[in-house]
């Protein structure tokens, strides 16, 4: 469905855990609606839904996920007759985390309840919710609901180079790419990465300063990134993925615009497959836009499991 200036979007995940062997997922008892559903919330001005997503579930259940595989995306009608859509992922909970978390009944959540996913299903208030637990236990049942994220960022919008005299690797973000560099930071933190790495270039480093402060990440940079390093080849674009791959290590990587189809090709490669349209947009992104190619973790040799790309939010949160 055709995004309008009214459509409300939300972001949520099906939490999971293994206890005694068995899977649970998380059901929220809403206490305004009176219904059982996921736990989900709406997005705030200059927020990617990622990060809403992340911050929702923290404030209605006192869990702070990491996000795992997007599940996809419900759309319908509000009573206002707006439209609503909802995008979900997959969120791996610590079971002995959970049991420690405090919850307090609330004006929005009055219980929480952890079941077996046959009873999940049938408990939950909405099918379109039925749907994306369906997608999970897919995911689940072919051993892919554990995953690691290889996210790749195109720097925020730069000096254009006529305007700049200097070198073009010395180019600085405008301040329209500060702010994108700034709302796409909590999105990107919302997928764990553990490793960042940059272009050399100053608009690429700039573009990552402000998750590195959200983390406290160290952020390496690598020529075989930069445009200036650009071979047509690909070779070393290729050796920079294979080893976060091969790793299993989730990894942020900043770069430009020659170069990210570089990257997405090695991952396609190294992780037989995706969707071709899921590839091409994360190889054209824009400028201050990200994807996260989710690669299986428990298998040997790690496949891509879902694509998703994310644009700046067009607000700044000031």
């Amino acid at each position: 469905m055709s995004k309008s200036p009214e459509t409300v979007v939300a972001g949520g995940a099906v939490c999971w855990k293994i206890v005694d062997g068995e899977l649970r997922v998380l059901l929220v008892h809403r206490t305004q609606h009176q219904d059982v559903s996921l736990p989900k919330g709406k997005v705030d001005p200059g927020e990617t839904v990622p990060e809403t997503a992340q911050r929702e579930i923290l404030e209605e259940t006192g869990l702070n996920v990491i996000l795992g595989a997007y599940l996809g995306r419900v759309d319908y009608l509000l009573p206002s007759r707006k439209p609503k859509e909802v995008h979900y992922w997959a969120a791996e909970v610590d079971a002995g985390a959970a049991e420690r978390t405090p919850f307090e009944s609330n004006d929005e959540i009055y219980a929480l309840e952890w079941v077996g996913i046959k009873k999940a299903r049938k408990k939950l208030t909405y099918e379109h919710d039925a749907e994306i637990l369906d997608n999970f236990q897919s995911l689940f049942d072919t051993g892919r609901a554990r995953t690691f994220p290889l996210i790749l960022v195109r720097h925020g919008k730069a000096m254009p180079p006529e305007n700049w005299d200097g070198p073009d690797h010395t180019r600085p973000l405008l301040h329209k790419g500060l702010i994108q560099a700034r709302n796409i930071a909590g999105g990107i933190r919302a997928f764990g990465p553990l490793r960042a790495i940059s272009s050399t270039a100053t608009r690429c480093q700039a573009t990552m300063e402000p998750l590195i402060e959200k983390t406290g990440l160290e952020l390496k940079s690598s020529k075989s990134l930069s445009q200036d390093a650009y071979d047509s080849q690909g070779t070393k674009t290729f050796r920079a993925v294979e080893k976060r791959v091969s790793q299993k290590m989730p990894t942020v990587m900043c770069s430009h615009g020659p170069v990210l189809p570089q990257l997405v090709s090695a991952a396609a490669e190294l992780g037989h497959g995706g969707s071709y349209t899921a590839l091409s947009d994360a190889a054209t992104l824009g400028v201050g836009s990200f994807s996260v190619l989710h690669f299986s973790k428990d298998s040997d040799t790690p496949q891509i499991v879902a694509i998703e790309t994310h644009q700046p939010p067009l607000w700044s949160k000031d």
